[in-house]
């Protein structure tokens, strides 16, 4: 007894305990078991998940334990990513376009779903979306960088296999595969796969000129050896019905003589009856055997009369005949010879068409590449010449301003020295015109000395009379020197209508010199 329970009821307490205790046993591991659909991953991490950092099942089921570990699923639908490519570089640094869409997914082989549990797993569909992008876009510029544009351009399949392979590696280590690659278009900047189609398209479009050319001869001539066949075999044919014509024409002339034999053998067996009934009747009279013998050979001229004129009438038709067939061989052959030269005509005439499209595609291409190649040259004449030119005019802009701004140098420096001059000169003043012309008198000395350089004086003959310079005391050589030196511009009188007091080195005029105007000469 327990508490006053007798066996019978504590047995079934017990029971009722351990069915509940089964029961939600049962609904426990029913709820922790957990089953992965077809378009999921089931990834349970945790402690006893075996060698790896997670377990992966695809299609299946696992037991999660509570506490020890969890779970989580990753999404097997697939993704797509837009490429688009601009600007990556070929093996012949031309730039290409390539714009395609991949449609990845997360693999199910345990390797790969390894992976995708390690670096996906907890990543939203854009975070996936962008590490997808970033791989394709690195690889899809490698593999551009490995081919040239024209194994691109013309190899699709081998450039899908090489975008897929590498692709493939590199998505395979997040944990993704390549479910889809479609490579919408192949451009390049500098329209050099345009250029290459138009190329393709204008030598499909010459073959196939070519072509139609060759398949026209062909028909001309099959249809001139058609014809020419069909005239002989006509020919053939009729040659054989007059052959079979002539075939019973002989026949015929054969049974004609042999039943004329038979005719004559029986004439003559008939005659030789008559023969001996006319022997045997030689008695009676000669009239009638006369006119036997004259029925004989009126019958025997009849007969051999209608078999002149049957022979005849044959000849005359195998005449006519020969005729007619060798009327319609003679049409025969000229049709064939006319269908012969005809078809010839028309095979020249194609092959002349052909030659010329052949020599007007040379020329005409020629002729706009050396267009384009004159229009380039002139262009870049005309660019240099431009250069040249704004080369020049900064040349001579730059002299000018250079010069302007000497000259503006040169100037201050004038105006400077002019001020330090009047600065110099501040108790007397009237020294600085003094030393400005003085400044200036090589100039006018030699303003002085171009009035007179040019004169041609080979020589100078001075005739002295010996008056002794009429008073003066001074010969003629004297005087001429003195009237000379007096016809030059007095240096002392320009310098006081100046109002400019020349230095004492240079000497004074005398006060009588002064009032005298001419004649003066400077006293040292």
């Amino acid at each position: 007894m327990f508490l006053g329970l007798d066996t019978g009821t504590l047995v079934g307490i017990i029971v009722v305990i351990f069915l509940a205790l089964g029961i939600f046993l049962v609904a426990f591991l029913a709820q922790r078991y957990k089953r992965c659909p077809s378009n999921k991953v089931l990834v349970v991490f945790g402690k006893g998940v075996g060698s790896g950092t997670a377990k992966t099942i695809h299609g299946g089921a696992a037991l999660v334990w509570p506490l020890f570990q969890d779970y989580a699923y990753l999404n097997l639908e697939p993704i797509t990513v837009e490429i688009d490519l601009r600007g990556a570089l070929s093996k012949k640094n031309i730039r290409v376009a390539v714009p395609s869409s991949f449609t990845i997914g997360i693999g199910t082989t345990p390797a790969i779903m390894t992976n995708a549990a390690e670096r996906l797993l907890g990543l939203d569909e854009r975070a996936v979306h962008n590490q997808a992008a970033d791989i394709i876009i690195g690889q899809l510029r490698l593999v551009i960088a490995t081919l040239a544009i024209e194994e691109i351009n013309q190899d699709r399949e081998k450039f899908l296999n090489l975008v897929n392979e590498n692709v493939a590696i590199e998505l395979n280590k997040i944990g993704l595969e390549v479910i889809n690659v479609n490579i919408r278009d192949i451009t390049d900047e500098s329209g050099y796969i345009e250029a290459i189609g138009k190329r393709a398209a204008a030598e499909a479009i010459n073959a196939a000129r070519v072509e139609v050319a060759e398949q026209e001869k062909m028909g001309a001539s099959g249809e001139a050896r058609e014809n020419r066949e069909r005239v002989i075999a006509v020919a053939d044919e009729q040659a054989k019905a007059t052959e079979g014509k002539k075939k019973a024409e002989r026949d015929q002339r054969i049974a004609v003589a042999r039943l004329e034999a038979e005719g004559r053998a029986a004439e003559a067996a008939a005659q030789r009856q008559q023969e001996v009934a006319v022997a045997r009747e030689m008695a009676q009279s000669d009239q009638g055997k006369k006119e036997a013998d004259r029925t004989r050979r009126v019958a025997v001229a009849s007969f051999e009369a209608e078999a002149v004129d049957g022979e005849n009438t044959s000849k005359a038709a195998i005449a006519e005949r020969n005729a007619t067939l060798a009327e319609a061989q003679a049409e025969a052959t000229r049709r064939g010879e006319v269908a012969r030269v005809e078809a010839q005509r028309a095979v020249f005439e194609k092959e002349r068409e052909l030659e010329r499209t052949r020599l007007e595609k040379e020329v005409i291409v020629q002729e706009e590449i050396d267009k384009k190649r004159v229009e380039i040259e002139a262009e870049a004449v005309a660019e240099r010449r431009r250069r040249e030119a704004k080369g020049e005019a900064d040349a001579i802009l730059l002299k000018y301003e250079a010069e302007a701004e000497g000259l503006r140098k040169v100037l201050e420096a004038k105006a400077d020295g002019y001020n330090k001059l009047v600065a110099a000169c501040a108790e007397r003043p009237d020294i600085a015109p003094t030393l400005l012309l003085i400044e200036k008198m090589p100039e006018l000395v030699a303003e002085q000395v171009k009035a007179v350089q040019n004169l041609k004086i080979d020589k100078v003959t001075v005739w002295d009379g010996g008056n002794g310079g009429n008073g003066t005391g001074k010969g003629a050589t004297a005087g001429f020197l003195s009237s000379l030196i007096g016809a030059l511009p007095p240096m002392h009188e320009l310098a006081e209508q100046a109002g400019v007091e020349l230095p004492g080195f240079l000497g004074k005029l005398r006060k009588s010199e002064k009032e005298g105007l001419g004649g003066a000469e400077p006293r040292a």
